[in-house]
């Protein structure tokens, strides 16, 4: 008797396995140590295809026989299915920005590696010894994307070559090498050498070689690669049926509703004030922390007295979760705070990351909604509730195949529900809500309007005014954030630059905020007094990664 079909729990840990060995900065994720680095060649890229394919085929035969294992094999199809759609495009051959690219991918890891031993730097050392290896590997990737005409546009390239100086002025790995013991001294100092050398000549081959290739590419991916890039961060088919014009529209009418809001909230602060009025005034005369450590140990306690606050009335959070840090980027990192999940035991913990840029005042009217956003109960509470949960589902649903919208969309809802808990009801502190929300809802606007060369409304006023009808453009997206963003013109320079070079991410924010409200409601709708919000955000919370598409029917059922 033959033995019994794997089911999608079984293929999906399979995969993890697989993909784990192919691309040991996906073990280092997860908590296992490893001194190798990926393939960044062409071939490692054919060789993920291949993976993806095989695991397809094995899912296909797989039997679903429950909604637990139904919701595993949607999941896995659905990120497969655009994973492969996207190396089959060649999209591979051009992944260059300044947030995501093997050259960050691969410095990251080092962000992410226990250094408390001396065992633990002999693993760090090694693994830094390939660093060389695997940046040509990553040129050479390039260098075949661009015998294709397969390039990103100039502004990218030269952005990540402002990013490589900034590490080079450090060096950054012989800054990082430097706090190892000294009994290595000898091969860290070699290793780091190396490694410097290494993103210098990564950097050099973008500004002297690739940059003049990439010269007249343009900025805007159009419909059919944004469809390609969006469905990667969305986990839905967007392309078609007017669901990328439809949600074009919804951004615009989640901007209108918050510059509503934003008005009322300026003139609280000061009166008669716009909203930027208002912003600016809370920037200089609203609370500040002076000192970066300050900053870090304030941003802190934001997340401890959270979880007090919230364990056992809306959420139940269990001991190893309520162990988060914040801590302080490294020089050349991207302009926004972001969030690392925990080990697959834990030992790593989950960590908020702040930019300082240069500063040592920081004003907190933006940053205690930014870290209800990073940390709790946000991209924390449900990236680490997502491990709590690897022994009833598979580690594919729990990290490796996180859907952008479902995690981006949550985190914006976690700050939407701390506004209904009260906890913006200061001001100053409203207005940095209701400022990272409009900051949200713009990027839907920008991002599809300059991808797709959407038209100006024809009641868009402002800086819009004398471009209604006409398409977007870069420099139009720039003064229409600056129109209504508070953030410092250094940030939305950045920002712009990541909507250009990450096209479809910038819209998994508010999407996914969308589908997390509505199927709120509707179960709350679905059982009426019965509804409990603590029961549902961790039925919700224990599902695992979704896609777009299912979210919204999934959260319902609840």
């Amino acid at each position: 008797m033959s033995a019994p079909a794997p089911g999608p729990r079984q293929v999906a840990d399979r995969h993890v396995a697989q993909l784990c060995e192919l691309d040991p900065l996906v073990a280092t994720s997860l908590g296992e140590a490893s001194d190798r680095l990926p393939d960044t060649g062409p071939e490692g890229l054919e060789a993920r295809a291949e993976l993806a394919r095989r695991t397809l085929a094995e899912l296909a035969a797989a039997p679903a026989p429950d909604a637990a294992a139904r919701r595993c094999a949607r999941l896995l199809g659905e990120r497969l299915g655009a994973e492969l759609a996207w190396l089959d495009s060649g999209e591979g051959l051009r992944e260059l920005s300044h947030l995501f690219s093997p050259v960050h991918a691969v410095r990251q890891v080092f962000m992410l590696m226990p250094a408390a031993t001396e065992e633990d730097w002999s693993l760090l050392v090694r693994r830094m010894a390939r660093v060389p290896a695997a940046y040509r590997g990553f040129v050479a990737t390039l260098r075949e994307g661009a015998g294709r005409g397969l390039l990103v546009a100039p502004r990218q390239v030269r952005t990540v070559v402002g990013q490589l100086d900034t590490w080079l002025a450090g060096p950054w790995f012989g800054t990082f090498a430097a706090a190892g013991p000294e009994v290595l001294r000898r091969d860290l100092d070699a290793a780091a050498t190396a490694a410097d050398a290494a993103v210098a000549e990564v950097r050099d081959f973008l500004r002297d070689e690739y940059l003049p290739r990439a010269e007249g590419t343009p900025d805007a991916v159009g419909r059919e690669r944004y469809a390609l890039a969006a469905r990667r961060w969305t986990g839905a088919e967007l392309g078609s049926g007017g669901r990328l014009e439809e949600a074009y529209a919804f951004g615009w009418d989640e901007h209108r509703r918050l510059l509503a809001e934003q008005r009322r909230a300026a003139g609280e602060v000061l009166s008669g004030a716009s909203p930027l009025e208002g912003m600016r005034w809370v920037e200089r005369n609203g609370p500040a922390v002076d000192g970066v450590e300050a900053t870090r140990a304030y941003l802190q306690g934001v997340m401890d007295r959270a979880i007090e606050a919230l364990d056992g009335t809306h959420f139940d959070i269990a001991g190893p979760i309520r162990r988060v840090e914040a801590v302080v980027s490294p020089p050349g990192s991207a302009a926004g705070a972001f969030y690392t999940q925990p080990s697959q035991d834990f030992s790593r913990p989950g960590r908020t990351w702040l930019p300082v840029l240069g500063r040592e005042r920081f004003p907190l009217w933006d940053l205690v909604s930014i870290w209800y956003h990073e940390g709790v109960p946000g991209h924390h509470l449900q990236l680490a509730e997502w491990v709590l949960c690897a022994g009833e589902l598979s580690t594919f649903q729990t990290s490796v195949g996180m859907v952008g919208a479902d995690i981006e969309g949550w985190a914006l809802y976690a700050e939407r529900l701390m506004d209904e808990l009260g906890y913006f009801t200061e001001p100053w502190a409203r207005l940095g809500y209701l400022d990272g929300q409009q900051l949200r809802a713009m990027r839907v606007v920008v991002d599809l309007g300059m991808h797709l060369g959407l038209p100006v409304p024809a009641d868009a006023d402002g800086v819009l005014a004398e471009h209604r009808g006409r398409p977007w453009t870069p420099e139009l997206a720039r003064a229409f954030l600056g129109e209504h963003s508070g953030s410092t013109a250094a940030f939305l320079d950045s920002e712009l630059v990541r909507y250009l070079g990450v096209p479809g991410q910038a819209i998994s924010y508010k999407l996914g905020e969308r589908a997390w409200l509505a199927g709120r409601e509707a179960a709350r709708r679905s059982r009426g007094a019965g509804f409990d919000l603590r029961a549902w955000h961790m039925a919700a919370l224990a599902q695992g990664s979704l896609g777009l598409d299912d979210l919204e029917s999934e959260l319902a059922r609840l």
